[in-house]
């Protein structure tokens, strides 16, 4: 067993050490070593350099995925963390030519798209496995998601206020700009957090349990938020037009595509071709979203929860559709994320570093706070209270993805969205570790929830 696990550790590092060499030797070749061998980077086809730039991406993230994974962090977190290496805060620092070589306009044009149709499946995904109709302990799970969210968002919408314009992006007017980012603060990355449970080994627990609920409504809860901001700024035309649109989407979604689809499911008349009719619906229902100015990813998400749940045909075409999505499509998104990521922003400027350290530190103690204390008050115990409010303090994947729709509509300006991805990765990275050390093992904590109870919150 030990032969087998230096094995597989030699393996996974000729794996990073090859998938990072690859990357930056064919960058340098692409960008540096290209006029020595008689050929202009402008002279290459704009496909030919798309694809490179995807392959430079899928090697670096991946690379970066493995490398955190074996600090006990999330793949997704180290790939998040290489798509911001390839941007102007770590690749541009040491090679600043590097972002018009390799990723000119119409490249990360091109990659946007991409991560754009990644980011919709993966909200799909997301959406279609949010099981909240059978959570115990409800008191407790109400509690924690009215303190975890609560808190932070008041004290979000506070930080707003007290920026004034550093933060605000175009279209920050009214209440819309300080909701939002209040908003962003008080998300939790409810796929994060079910790997970084799995990984410490508490999914069964009540802890965990509690966690992932109160993640899951959090996560609801947010998205509708989300959508009446939207629908409020400037940029998305006629804000009762867009409500209305937006309330007659969810009754189909409910009341005509639900009941459709659980019938065409369960006559099996769709058989192998189920994943590209989900995939279709879900496209579809992302376009309906945008065309009545609302992000296309609340779309997606929505027809997600029209799918049938306990269904194992849905469930292996969910599978199916997983493995492309979160391997090859969401580093593309990560990638667009990060190229428009600069810690440069922030500079030498002593306010923007105060700016910064604030929103991370009023992010971290009202999350931690906000859940923990309410589920304190609530009736846990002190030391489960506190692990809850470590767990609710994972932002991830959610964040960021909430933070780019925030840029895209001109809520926030460049300098909010580098200060939230930050505030995403190091969050999400120290709630690991908080946890370990914190000695959170299944016999440390109450005693483990039914296998139908942590079936209902599924991920």
């Amino acid at each position: 067993m030990v032969r087998t696990s230096r094995r597989a550790k030699a393996s996974g590092t000729a794996r990073l050490a090859v998938g990072v060499a690859v990357a930056v030797l064919g960058g340098a070749a692409l960008g540096g070593w290209g006029p020595f061998v008689g050929y202009s980077v402008d002279q290459i086809d704009p496909i030919g350099r798309f694809l490179f730039a995807v392959a430079m991406v899928l090697l670096v993230s991946h690379a970066f995925g493995e490398l955190l994974h074996r600090f006990g962090q999330p793949r997704v977190l180290g790939e998040i963390v290489g798509g911001l290496v390839l941007g102007p805060s770590a690749l541009g620092l040491v090679w600043p030519a590097s972002t018009q070589l390799l990723f000119p306009a119409e490249v990360r044009g091109a990659l946007q798209q991409a991560g754009q149709i990644g980011l919709v499946v993966f909200m799909f995904l997301l959406g279609s496995e949010l099981s909240i109709g059978r959570i115990g302990g409800k008191r407790l799970v109400a509690a924690v998601v009215a303190g975890g969210m609560g808190l932070p968002l008041v004290a979000g919408a506070g930080i707003a206020l007290v920026a004034g314009g550093s933060l605000a992006g175009a279209e920050a007017d009214g209440l819309g700009y300080p909701m939002f980012l209040g908003l962003a603060l008080a998300i939790t990355a409810l796929p994060v957090l079910a790997r970084i449970l799995l990984d410490l080994g508490i999914d069964r627990t009540r802890v965990g349990a509690v966690a992932m609920s109160s993640a899951a409504i959090g996560d609801g809860i947010a998205w509708l938020t989300l959508s009446v901001i939207l629908a409020g700024v400037g940029a998305s035309g006629d804000a009762m037009t867009t409500a209305v649109l937006g309330v007659a989407l969810v009754v189909v979604a409910m009341l005509c595509v639900r009941p459709l689809l659980a019938r065409l499911v369960r006559s099996t008349l769709l058989g192998p071709v189920l994943p590209v009719v989900l995939v279709a619906g879900a496209f579809m229902f992302a376009a309906a979203t945008q065309f009545i100015h609302l992000h296309p990813v609340i779309g997606a998400f929505l027809f997600g929860l029209a799918v049938p749940r306990d269904c194992a045909v849905v469930e292996r075409a969910n599978q199916q559709l997983q493995g492309f999505t979160l391997a090859i499509l969401l580093p593309l998104f990560f990638a667009g994320a990060g190229l428009g990521t600069s810690v440069a922003l922030i500079g030498s400027s002593a306010a923007h570093w105060l700016l910064f350290l604030a929103i991370l530190v009023v992010a971290q103690v009202t999350k931690v706070a906000g859940a923990g204390g309410s589920a304190l008050l609530a009736g846990a115990a002190p030391r489960d209270a506190l692990r809850i409010g470590v767990l609710m303090n994972c932002r991830g994947v959610t964040e960021i993805v909430v933070a780019a729709i925030g840029l895209e509509y001109g809520l926030i300006n460049e300098l909010g969205f580098t200060i939230l991805v930050l505030t995403a990765i190091i969050t999400t990275a120290s709630t690991g570790p908080l946890m370990r050390w914190l000695d959170t093992r299944p016999s440390a904590v109450a005693p483990p929830v039914s296998a139908k109870t942590v079936r209902s919150v599924k991920v």
